[in-house]
């Protein structure tokens, strides 16, 4: 039986569906893509114009509006797919139909054209936008400004820095696609962290997943260079009425690692080239190292031990050990706080803070040691009670110092703006320099006189490992060092029984080996009269 064929209905012939995209929910895709399109342009057209390097705009250009645009994309789909659906379950015949590609039609060809240019503009400005977006997380405004508050005292202190010209991404990040990924993951659970306010203060340190010095350190420092010794002068200015200066010099035993360069020897024998070391710590800041193991050139193996502490073999294969790297010591290379003693030392030496202002060194440090609770209660403090000490104490000075006082005022509050920041409770106490121990455990977190090994080796806290001290100048005269060996201006007995970070503090919480009772009571000079009265004289 034949069927006949359907006929169309002639009013509906040629007759064209509504499109899927009209609708509100489209509507408000539409919407969105026009506004961050516009805004998008303008902005670019900001960014092409002006030199400014805002990180505020950048993030805004780069990362909101586009991820608002493609937002607004998806909207516009989702719209489409919901009428859709909508049209199936109302009536079959308002279903538009899929669009038919042929080109022999000429409004057809023209609507292809339009469509192509449109994407490939889109694409570009997508493709550019994500170049951006990808150049601009890994520059220094983005890791350091970004999130203000929480990165404020690391990007402060990294501008002060030797290493303020090198990109944070150089050792945060490093190169290759799986580091940047891991980067990103870990920068978005920051940004939770940032948002709903759950972030540590201080930040915590060491950074534990930071990459070898093989791939960060070492790209620009040659580590199988030999240095040798270098000369260093050591400036410390005193608490006394003038300033008085006292001067240290000596040799740094740097040396080297590679037999091939020079001697192995020296603070460098630490480094990977022909020694290892790897060691166990007790605390997540590695302050605290109760096992150490050394391996040489010629692979003989000696394990260390702490007094007090106790490993079996079972626990040493266990636990977390980790190989010692440059970072292990230089663990402040672009984020130095440094303490107010050291901070004030600084300025006197390279003459922002006028010696001939009296007692200025121990007034600079007192009140940069003060506990405040924000940077603005610091600034005020700092400018009234040095304003109030030479008015009542030293009014002849005050009158004729005028702008020394000032400018005493203006650089002790920029020292403190550079390395205080109680908002974040970080300064040179919450992230000690391992650089050295003279405020902080340092060397002496292995080299104690109190790591054993089973042969009966010791990591000796010999000074003269790292160091030979030529001479001392104070109050005007020199004396060489006996032997090379630093002598402490007070007789503190067996000198292998103390610690430097014992009693130096970093700012004037000085603890006298003899108990003086209110030593706020004494100054110095009553007891040491002449430079005679040092043990090192």
């Amino acid at each position: 039986m034949n069927e006949e064929p359907e006929v169309q209905d002639v009013s509906t012939r040629g007759k064209k569906s509504p499109s899927l995209m009209r609708n509100y929910i489209s509507f408000v895709g539409f919407a969105l893509v026009s506004a961050s399109l516009t805004s998008f342009l303008l902005l670019l057209m900001i960014e092409f114009s002006s030199g400014s390097d805002n990180p505020y705009t950048d993030l805004i250009t780069f990362i909101l509006v586009p991820s608002v645009l493609l937002f607004g994309l998806f909207v516009v789909l989702v719209g489409a797919l919901y009428e859709r659906r909508r049209r199936r379950t109302m009536s079959v015949d308002e279903i538009a139909a899929y669009p038919i590609l042929d080109l022999n039609d000429p409004r057809r060809r023209r609507s292809l054209i339009v469509f192509m240019c449109l994407s490939f503009m889109f694409l570009f400005m997508t493709a550019y936008g994500s170049y951006r977006a990808f150049e601009y997380t890994e520059s220094v405004t983005f890791c350091g400004q970004a999130c203000h508050d929480v990165m404020k005292p690391e990007f402060v202190a990294y501008n002060a820095s030797p290493h303020a010209k090198i990109r944070c991404v150089e050792c945060h990040v490093g190169g290759g696609a799986d580091a940047y990924v891991r980067a990103k993951m870990g920068g978005m659970r920051q940004l939770y962290g940032v948002v709903t306010g759950h972030y540590n203060r201080p930040i915590k340190t060491p950074v534990h997943n930071m990459r070898e010095a093989t791939e960060t350190c070492q790209k620009c420092h040659w580590s199988e260079k030999f240095h040798g010794d270098q000369i260093k002068v050591f400036n410390h200015y005193g608490y006394d009425e003038k300033n008085s200066l006292d001067q240290t010099r000596m040799l740094i035993k740097v040396g080297g690692g590679n037999p091939n360069a020079g001697p192995v020897g020296g603070i460098h024998w630490h480094m990977n080239v022909s020694n290892e070391v790897t060691f166990i710590s007790a605390d997540d800041r590695r302050e605290t190292i109760p096992w150490v193991r050394t391996k040489d050139a010629s692979g003989n193996v000696v394990e260390y031990t702490a007094r007090g502490a106790s490993f079996t073999e079972q626990q040493i294969e266990t636990a977390s050990k980790r190989k010692m790297d440059c970072i292990d010591c230089h663990n402040r290379p672009a984020h130095i706080y440094l303490s107010p003693n050291q901070a004030v030392d600084r300025s006197l030496e390279a003459g922002r803070l006028d010696i001939s202002l009296p007692f200025i060194k121990a007034k600079a440090v007192e009140t940069l040691a003060k506990p405040y609770l924000t940077n603005d209660e610091a600034v005020a403090t700092i400018a009234r009670d040095i304003d109030e000490f030479y008015r009542s104490s030293h009014p002849g000075i005050y009158s004729s110092h005028g702008p020394a006082v000032l400018g005493a005022i203006k650089e002790i509050q920029q020292i403190y703006q550079t390395y205080f920041f109680p908002e974040m409770k970080t300064d040179w106490k919450a992230s000690p320099n391992n650089i050295g121990h003279l405020n902080a455990q340092g060397c002496f977190r292995c080299h104690d006189g109190q790591h054993f090994s089973k042969e009966g080796k010791v990591i000796r806290n010999d000074c003269n490992l790292c160091h030979t001290t030529i001479d001392r100048t104070f109050g005007g005269k020199t004396v060489p060092a006996t032997d090379g060996v630093f002598q402490h201006p007070v007789n503190l007995g067996d000198k292998n029984t103390w610690q430097c970070a014992a009693c130096h503090k970093g700012d004037q919480t000085f603890k006298h080996p003899i108990n003086l009772g209110d030593i706020s009571q004494f100054q110095c000079a009553e007891c040491h009269k002449s430079t005679t009265n040092f043990k090192s004289f």
